[in-house]
């Protein structure tokens, strides 16, 4: 059966479409025959116990330059009445507004399928859920008290510092062993967020690749090797990294197996997770994941129906 589907995302217009993980779900939708709408989460509203967005239908093509068109006019529509699926896709960061968006998004819960499920989202901040998988993870301090980080330092000589919801690799900073600037840095960091931060130590084995790695609806779908560019010790392909494919190590197996009956029972449908060397997990992702056109470019798999074929199960399910 066809369904009514909305995105919650950035503007189409600014879209790149050669690696959008946003923009492969719309085509593998359109492909179903199901029916799209775009709308800003800024538009989103809640009133009399219906919640309503400002959203035009559009239909999508892989043509560079010429990826979408208006199928009609900006309205207002019930995304309770007029929408069996909203994908909540809109970047973060994960802060007040998007926290917000979230729970408008939760009052749909047994009318509309929302995925990621909203309230879990809220739930598992990237570098706040990983913590329940600590024994997977590097070394890890999440604090904002000078003394602490600095202790943190002293033990383990070089580390990265973090903000706590941070996105796309910004604003990760490496301090070497002598300490040169962690005082300013932490400083900085103070100012500009409330929350704490997270220290962890710089692994070499990033040079081995940050692996991201999917999983849909709590199976294993697919992975990239992510190495840094020039200059760079950041893997983020935002930030000029490139990829390869890659398969699991025996670890990651490991990783993928205890996290993902949790991931399921969530209705954290699309997750991307990092691990770095093979064995360090640092983040699970499930407020916009990517990573499903490089991987589907490298492995000949086609992980947006896969996607769907888990949220059509769970919409029949409802």
């Amino acid at each position: 059966m066809p369904l009514r589907v909305a995105i919650q995302m950035d503007p189409i217009e600014s879209v790149r479409i050669a690696g959008d993980s946003s923009f492969a779900l719309m085509l593998s939708a359109q492909a179903r025959g199901h029916r799209l709408w775009h709308y800003d989460v800024a538009t989103l509203a809640w009133e009399d116990d219906r919640v309503t967005a400002w959203a035009r239908e559009v239909s999508v093509q892989r043509v560079e330059g010429d990826h979408f068109r208006w199928l009609g006019e900006r309205e207002r529509i019930d995304l309770g009445r007029d929408i069996d699926v909203v994908l909540m896709r809109q970047d973060p960061p994960f802060h007040l507004g998007y926290i917000s968006a979230a729970l408008l998004l939760d009052r749909l819960r047994g009318e509309t399928l929302v995925v990621n499920d909203p309230r879990e989202v809220v739930n598992a901040p990237e570098k706040m859920f990983v913590l329940d998988y600590a024994r997977f993870m590097p070394p890890t301090l999440i604090a904002r008290e000078l003394a602490d980080i600095r202790d943190f330092h002293r033990r383990h000589g070089a580390v990265v510092v973090k903000p706590l919801h941070g996105n796309g690799g910004k604003a990760i900073f490496r301090i070497d062993a002598d300490g040169t600037n962690l005082s300013a840095l932490a400083e900085v960091f103070n100012q500009t967020w409330p929350e704490p931060h997270m220290v962890q130590p710089f692994l070499p084995e990033v040079a081995e690749g940050d692996k991201r790695i999917v999983l849909i609806d709590g199976a294993f779908a697919g992975a990239i090797n992510r190495f840094p560019g020039e200059g760079e010790f950041r893997s983020n392909l935002a930030q000029g990294g490139h990829a390869e494919a890659a398969e699991l190590t025996a670890r990651e197996e490991e990783i993928c197996a205890a996290m993902g009956p949790e991931l399921k029972r969530r209705g954290l449908v699309f997750v991307g997770i990092d691990v770095i060397g093979g064995k360090w997990l640092t983040e699970i992702n499930v407020t916009s994941p990517t990573g499903i056109v490089a991987i589907d470019a490298f492995n000949g798999t086609d992980s947006g129906a896969r996607i769907w074929d888990a949220i059509e199960a769970r919409h029949a399910a409802l």
